[in-house]
């Protein structure tokens, strides 16, 4: 089983960028934040959807030193095709990553058994390979890229804020909190 805090699996796979095969691997990425983005299969309903909402925050997300890697067991020839006849994929310019070996996809344990494909599992890595968050929603129910990138600017301000968190529904800007024992009880 994956674990917080723990080392990212490492890979180096086919993928798409802009629409142009290339391969990739995990290791080059070090000193970047990076976001695994796990969804079931091409040419599907629900995860062009999310594919899209992401799209319209990595343009922020790259300003901000965070890389995008989405990934499903399809090869990455599938991945080109999608990319080049679905309106919503097009609009994709981060790596679409071809796992049709499921070796990643079991690695983050998002594979489905007996099924072949990954369930939606969203992963945060640090600039130092270290799984900061992960989320593994049903099939049935899409993610919000609004809220990934709330929690990606959350995870990188403690990271650079030690002996701070982030409380709910912090947003960048507001009030932190500093644990000690002088707030138990009191929040």
């Amino acid at each position: 089983m994956l674990d917080l805090n723990a080392d990212a699996p490492p890979f180096s796979l086919d993928g798409v960028l802009d629409g142009q095969p290339r391969r990739f691997a995990l290791v080059d990425y070090r000193g970047h934040w990076v976001v695994l983005f796990f969804y079931p299969a091409d040419f599907t309903f629900v995860c062009p959807t999310e594919l899209e909402d992401l799209a319209g925050i990595y343009p922020e997300l790259q300003k901000m030193n965070v890389e995008v890697f989405s990934v499903s067991t399809d090869t990455h020839f599938s991945h080109k095709a999608w990319h080049d006849t679905s309106p919503a994929i097009s609009k994709i310019n981060y790596y679409m990553v071809g796992d049709q070996s499921g070796t990643l996809t079991n690695n983050f344990d998002v594979m489905r058994p007996g099924v072949g494909l990954a369930d939606r599992g969203t992963f945060l890595v640090d600039p130092d390979g270290i799984i900061q968050f992960m989320e593994i929603t049903s099939e049935g129910v899409g993610r919000n890229a609004t809220e990934l990138l709330r929690k990606v600017k959350a995870a990188q301000y403690v990271a650079s804020h030690p002996g701070e968190v982030c409380p709910a529904k912090w947003e960048e800007g507001e009030k932190t909190l500093a644990p000690s024992l002088d707030l138990v009880g009191k929040i």
